[in-house]
């Protein structure tokens, strides 16, 4: 991760698991981000595994548009005149039903937190990426100068839908599969204003989302977050709109 040198970062459910490691991680490094900003629906919740030193912004719902917009402005006020480098939209919530047992109200739920929510983010934040990307010298995208990275899954890969076996958990496949092309579209609009947009497979991780089949996965938080640090660190203006793994190979749509 040698590369990746951003003097802002916000991260959504930031509270534990990935969301927990990837600011924990930021704040490690030899050179931290001036800014590691952490969100999540309920900072002061019995879930939060970390202290009080860590820089919660407040409560950020991501299904909430007016939540959002008061992070954004939270965001801005501690950045003063300077932009925010890079959004990672970690937040998502899944539902362990059936193909058969599916109901209209978990669709509308879990689309709203893992399709709408960063979309409504990206929105929020785009005045102060938009002022980031303007902020640093050069035109080529890097997640140094301005990103959005997108927490996707190899589950909504459409080519390739892993572990139907294991679990179908229909809604958050689909949920997952327009997050991708949310990002696609992220990507085409954005590229003018310099902001680079990314969708990111962390791996089958340890963390109670992956562990909720009851098998353990196989990649630890640390491991997880250690990758796509290094992924974010070479990410380039050929892998904009692209989706990728915590290893940085290619995830086919």
């Amino acid at each position: 991760m040698a590369g990746l040198r951003v003097c802002s970062v916000l991260v959504t459910g930031a509270n534990r698991g990935i969301g927990l490691g990837l600011v924990r991680q930021f704040l490690g490094m030899p050179s931290p981000p001036a800014w590691v900003f952490a969100a999540c629906r309920d900072p002061k919740g019995q879930r939060v595994g970390v202290g009080t030193d860590l820089p919660f912004v407040g409560s950020a719902e991501v299904t909430d548009p007016a939540s959002i917009k008061a992070a954004a402005a939270r965001v801005g006020e501690h950045l003063g005149g300077s932009g925010l480098n890079l959004l990672i939209n970690n937040a998502g919530i899944t539902k362990l039903n059936s193909l058969d047992n599916e109901t209209l109200e978990n669709m509308t739920r879990i689309y709203t937190t893992n399709t709408v929510g960063p979309l409504l983010l990206g929105q929020a934040f785009l005045p102060l990426l938009k002022k980031a990307a303007q902020g640093s010298p050069g035109s080529a995208l890097s997640c140094s100068k301005a990103a959005i990275i997108n927490m996707s899954s190899y589950g909504g890969s459409i080519a390739s839908p892993s572990g139907w076996d294991l679990m179908q958990i229909v809604s958050y496949r689909c949920s997952k599969a327009a997050l991708n092309m949310l990002t696609k579209c992220q990507s085409l609009g954005y590229r003018e204003h310099g902001i680079l947009c990314a969708a990111l497979h962390p791996g089958w991780v340890q963390t109670d989302m992956g562990g909720s089949i009851g098998q353990t996965p196989a990649v630890t938080v640390d491991a997880s977050v250690r990758g796509m640090l290094n992924v974010l660190s070479s990410l380039a203006e050929k892998d904009t709109g692209t989706f990728l793994d915590w290893q940085g190979k290619v995830v086919p749509w």
